[in-house]
């Protein structure tokens, strides 16, 4: 062959080639670029939805419902307000929780606690009332019966002196010795019962007094295991009730769990404690301290709670004396209340004469008395003292505490 037909077939073969490889090169990009079009369907109608976004002639109706949008307003193409869109736009994305106050009980009032715990003395097993009735009502009553009479007096804790009395007094009543009647019998039991819980005396606390000391003082005293601490807490719920603005003083510092205990109450109706920072601290540098924060902060009633005393513990009473004498260096002191176990019988009697000489009480608050046979006590507390029941405790409850109803209280022992 000759040569230049030799170079000739030789380019067509490389040409050819050239070709081919071109080709098979574009036809792998080609390839390859198609699985990433199918793996993004949006970028290849992306612009079709935009454009079908901007169509002039889609309806408003198809627009997306604002959250908490009626449909009758989404129709009418409202949109949400200004406001409701900066707080929704103001949340934040992380799904942090806010701090939220938790809700501030709303004490009962005195006039709903009087009628309530007035039925649950009713309602109560009271062997007193009861015992004396059955034999009041007899038709002939012997000597022996107007002995029952005295015991069942003596065991109700009514006192020897007072049991002697009514004893003398129903003795000579012509309405008992004179008829078996028992609505008559009843109506003059309940008379001498009556004269001796002296529904005369004035069973106002002195905070609620007209003209009275602002911030008023209460300090409360009581032996341990009375339920003094908790009847502070208690008499501060009625005092919120009434709309007065309240204080307590944590000054028994020598029972660990009496701060937290009295910071519980009041958190649950929003009253401050005055506290110390350590356990055993004194106990008349609290109340002083309290004193001073309440007649700045101008509070309505500053309650002053105390280590529980043993009566025999003669330099404990002394020390009562020193946290009477220390408050009054800040605000005089309007109120001791004398807390008593209603159970303890005339044990509390023995209590009650020693805080009257070591700090000099204004009232007794009586707790536990639930009806039992020891209610004999309200009669024998105050005309030992000489100065009124003014709260009784009929139940566990937070606002189980109510002023002394002389009335309702004879009522429901007899009933």
């Amino acid at each position: 062959m000759e040569p230049n037909v030799i170079i000739g077939i030789v380019a067509a073969i490389v040409v050819i080639a050239v070709i081919a490889i071109v080709w098979y090169l574009h036809s792998r990009r080609s390839a390859d670029r198609k699985p990433q079009q199918e793996q993004s369907p949006t970028a290849a109608v992306g612009g079709s939805q935009r454009a079908s976004d901007r169509a002039p002639d889609r309806p408003e109706s198809a627009e997306p419902e604002a959250p908490g949008q009626s449909a009758t307003s989404a129709s009418a193409g409202n949109v949400p307000e200004p406001s409701a869109v900066k707080e929704s736009a103001a949340a934040p994305a992380t799904g942090t929780p806010t701090s939220v106050q938790p809700a501030l009980d709303k004490p009962e009032g005195a006039r709903s606690r009087i009628e309530r715990l007035r039925a649950k003395l009713a309602r109560s097993s009271n062997p007193f009332g009861k015992a004396l009735f059955n034999i009041l009502a007899k038709d002939n009553l012997s000597e022996a019966d107007w002995e029952d009479v005295e015991d069942t007096l003596l065991l109700a804790d009514v006192g020897a002196e007072a049991s002697a009395q009514l004893v003398d007094e129903l003795r000579t009543d012509s309405r008992i010795t004179g008829t078996a009647d028992p609505a008559q019998v009843r109506e003059a039991l309940r008379s001498k019962l009556l004269d001796l819980v002296s529904p005369d005396m004035d069973r106002r606390l002195n905070a609620s007094k007209e003209g009275a000391n602002t911030p008023s003082v209460i300090i409360m005293v009581g032996v341990n295991g009375t339920g003094k601490t908790t009847t502070a807490g208690k008499l501060a719920r009625l005092f919120v009730a009434d709309g007065k603005q309240v204080m307590m003083g944590a000054a028994d510092t020598f029972r660990a769990a009496a701060a937290d205990q009295l910071e519980t109450w009041g958190a649950k109706v929003g009253v401050p404690v005055v506290r110390s920072d350590k356990d055993g601290a004194d106990p008349a540098s609290v109340a002083f301290e309290a004193a001073a924060r309440a007649k700045d902060e101008h509070a309505d009633v500053l309650i002053i709670d105390t280590a529980g005393r043993l009566q025999n513990k003669a330099n404990l009473m002394d020390e009562l004396g020193k946290i009477r004498r220390v408050t009054e260096k800040n605000l005089p002191v309007d109120e001791v209340l004398l807390v008593l176990d209603a159970t303890t019988g005339q044990n509390g009697m023995a209590q009650a004469k020693v805080f009257a000489e070591a700090i000099g009480i204004t009232g007794v608050v009586l707790s536990k008395l639930d009806g039992s046979a020891k209610g004999g006590i309200v009669i024998s507390v105050q005309k030992e003292l000489g100065v009124p029941v003014k709260l009784v405790g009929l139940g566990e409850g937070p606002d189980d505490l109510a002023p002394f109803d002389p009335e309702g209280f004879v009522d429901g022992i007899l009933a």
